[in-house]
């Protein structure tokens, strides 16, 4: 299997467009409902929604996956462009199946596929159960034309918004600019309505006719210049966005400054009164140092992870999940809320703006007064993965290797292998390399004890990450 196959990852099945617009997307799809019938999920007849984002390839994408759907004697609903969480939330209601056509954050020239059981996400059990199917065949006949069927786009989309009208005060928001950043996000035109319903006054801004690729763990040097562009010309409480489907948010504060995934999460998770809270080994080391929460979990990346977690959780109150993307998945009923444990970008959002609204301090004050270690991160793109991968193996089996590698920051004190190899270094820096599942990059995280220490440490790691994937180690 080369480094640019499908393949599932942290959630959902991805790859390039090249790879699975065609008889693989119908494939795929056939596999997971041979899955469905297999484990009697859904019976001949039964409804699977289907949904997409903004990117070139999705519609067409969604043909295949509609034919796919048909021949497996269930019946293909279109619910159009509408954020996952919004999907989610119509298929799990009506105790349906679902597929959202998205990439999330990845570039225009790649896609993919997530898969919802009728009772929500699936499993990494799911996924094998997925792949031995495909591996089958596809015992259907692909068929590339769109099959007849209703649209439940509207239906969807109302029901997402009124749940967050009906959580959240008429006036929460009022007195606050905020500033939207559109770009492509499925959620341009939604985040809108729901913020304007709340009492804010929005200002839309860099709204895109073409696909652009915002990650929320890893924002682009152009969107850092944007938001503190926008911060400048407009007198501006926040700004936010999500990625592509709307499933991870963006939050900017009043001067523009990027407010990371995993604050805004424990933000949420506090202002929504969370006994415990379940987070990837990614997000900030401080969190447990907060004392906001009874009991604090922690997991590899990814939101199947998060999720079963959630589930086995011995806290019997609300318990919380969070990515340091900003994902928000919630575990049991709140202000109104029904569970959706899936991960939305409108609950953070929300959240965060209220809660702002209630302690009535800037977003800036707010975030650095929860005493976060400062987070960097960013990703080696087109790497070597045999390379990368053999890199990592060295890091873990030869400490001798990975405290000389470290010894500009006093050596290594910890090294954690829960998901990649996380290296807290002497003087409690840490430096987190954690290979892609889906796609050829290394993701990198770091921690430090100021903003620049951690851009400085960041440079620094992925230079050394560079070193030793593009060289025989």
């Amino acid at each position: 299997m080369s480094a640019e196959d499908l393949k599932f990852g942290t959630s959902g099945l991805r790859g390039l467009v090249s790879l699975l617009d065609g008889e693989p997307a119908f494939d795929w799809t056939f596999a997971f409902c041979r899955m469905l019938r297999d484990g009697n999920r859904v019976n001949i007849g039964s409804e699977v929604f289907i949904g997409r984002d903004l990117r070139s390839s999705s519609l067409s994408i969604s043909q295949r996956v509609a034919a796919a759907i048909s021949a497996a004697g269930l019946v293909p609903v279109d619910c159009g462009e509408l954020p996952t969480p919004a999907l989610a939330l119509h298929s799990m209601k009506r105790s349906a199946a679902s597929i959202m056509i998205t990439g999330s954050h990845i570039p225009d020239d790649r896609n993919g596929l997530k898969f919802y059981l009728p009772s929500g996400e699936i499993t990494k059990a799911d996924e094998a159960a997925i792949a031995l199917r495909h591996s089958r065949g596809p015992n259907g006949q692909s068929d590339a034309r769109l099959v007849a069927g209703t649209s439940a786009h509207g239906t969807a989309v109302a029901a997402y918004l009124a749940r967050y009208r009906a959580a959240f005060a008429a006036d929460a928001l009022k007195g606050l600019n905020i500033g939207i950043y559109q770009h492509s996000s499925v959620a341009r035109d939604l985040l809108v309505h729901i913020l304007e319903a709340l009492g804010a006054k929005t200002i839309v801004l860099g709204r895109s006719a073409s696909f652009v690729p915002v990650d929320t763990e890893a924002l682009r040097p152009e969107d850092i210049m944007l938001l503190r562009q926008w911060a400048q010309d407009d007198a501006l409480d926040a700004i936010v966005s999500t990625d592509g489907d709307a499933d991870r948010p963006l939050v900017a504060d009043e001067t523009g400054s990027f407010v990371r995934g995993d604050l805004v999460g424990t933000i949420t998770a506090a202002h929504l009164g969370a006994a415990a809270v379940v987070t990837p080994v990614t997000s900030n080391s401080a969190i447990e140092a907060t004392g906001l929460f009874s009991r604090v979990t922690r997991t590899r990346v990814g939101s199947p992870y998060v999720i079963e977690a959630m589930k086995t959780s011995p806290v019997a109150s609300l318990v919380i999940g969070f990515e340091a993307n900003g994902g928000v998945m919630l575990g049991g009923e709140v202000a109104g809320l029904a569970p959706l444990p899936t991960r939305d970008a409108f609950l953070p959002i929300l959240s965060v703006l209220a809660y702002r609204q209630t302690m009535g301090r800037p977003l800036s004050e707010l975030a650095g007064s929860l005493g976060f270690r400062n987070l960097a991160a960013d990703r080696l793109q087109n790497a070597d993965m045999p390379r990368a991968n053999a890199f990592l193996r060295r890091l873990i089996e030869d400490r001798a290797f990975a405290s000389e590698l470290l010894s500009p920051l006093g050596g290594i004190a910890e090294i954690d292998q829960l998901d990649g190899v996380r290296m807290t270094a002497a003087n409690g820096n840490i430096v987190h390399f954690r290979a892609s599942g889906n796609a050829p990059e290394v993701r990198c995280y770091v921690e430090a004890a100021s903003e620049n220490d951690a851009q400085d440490l960041l440079s620094w790691s992925l230079t050394i990450l560079a070193d030793n994937t593009t060289q025989t180690c």
